[in-house]
């Protein structure tokens, strides 16, 4: 079965420090969902090479163990929660994909 992935790029962040309620909630989220954090550039350190039209901010790649379980753990009351907590004025692209089995 393929795998599926949430993938979240943050094109401008204009304060960081803004992000610590939604981080919080939305990792009790992924958790509970089944997910497991990949990738967390640059806030944990990695390194990042951006090419052609790439950005070097906030990116987050986040694994489950299938498209499904990653489309229910958005869909869930406790990432519903989290969303709520994202601060008004952040730019994100948000998707879910399913991986190639």
């Amino acid at each position: 079965m393929a795998k599926g992935y949430w993938v979240s790029v943050y094109p401008a962040i204009s304060d960081p420090e803004r992000l610590t309620a939604y981080d919080k909630l939305a990792g009790l989220a992924v958790q509970a969902g089944g997910g497991r954090v990949l990738s967390l550039i640059p806030s944990r350190g990695g390194r990042v090479v951006a090419h052609e039209a790439g950005i070097t901010q906030r990116v987050v790649l986040i694994e489950f163990d299938s498209f499904e379980q990653a489309v229910a753990a958005y869909e869930s009351e406790a990432y519903q929660k989290a969303l709520v907590a994202l601060p008004d004025g952040f730019e994100r692209d948000f998707r879910i994909i399913e991986g190639i089995d």
